[in-house]
Formats: structure tokens, sequence, C-alpha cells
């Protein structure tokens, strides 16, 4: 993630910590442990949210079939959105569109 550790720093990727084969709980309980933010292109995550509450917080990216460009761009141009709405506001969940 060298893209974006400047503004995100310690950010990660699943792949990055084994997880990228993992079921969708798994890599919730590892964002819950080590107190990340997942970002994520579908619903489950939200979903997931609705039953157990948070953490972990949830950027949903509702940017279908963008390239990793283009989403490292969004992640970066909306960074002030993130951190107003998940860290100040304490909201569970941002949608980026």
């Amino acid at each position: 993630m060298p893209f974006i550790q400047n503004i995100y720093p310690n950010s990660t990727q699943v792949a990055l910590v084994g997880l990228e084969r993992a079921d969708d709980r798994v890599i919730r309980q590892y964002a819950i442990d080590f107190n990340y933010i997942i970002t994520t292109q579908d619903a489950d995550f939200y979903e997931m949210s609705l039953i157990h509450g948070q953490p972990p917080k949830i950027v949903w990216l509702k940017m279908a079939n963008q390239t990793k460009a283009q989403i490292i761009k969004a992640l970066l141009d909306n960074h002030q959105a993130i951190e107003q709405a998940l860290i100040i506001d304490n909201k569970a969940c941002i949608e980026i569109i």
C-alpha cells in the first residue's frame, strides 16, 4: 500500500497479511483485533455491521469495475470525508460513490 501510506499510515491489504482467501468473518475479526478499518467494494461487511455493530468501521467503495489506480485515487480524494465520518463523527460506515 505504498501509494496511500502517507495518508493512511499502517494500512495493509488482506493479501499482505495472509487472508486473501479467508472468509469475511475471519477478515472482520482480524480488523477488530488489530484496529483496522475495512475498505470493501461489496455489501457483506456492511451487512455484518448491521448485525454485529462496530468495530470494525467500513469504507464501502460503491464503484464497480474500477482499476487499482482509480480506487487509490478515490481513497486519497476522499480522505477528509472518511476521517470526518469514521474518526470524528464516529460513524460505522462511509459510502464512496
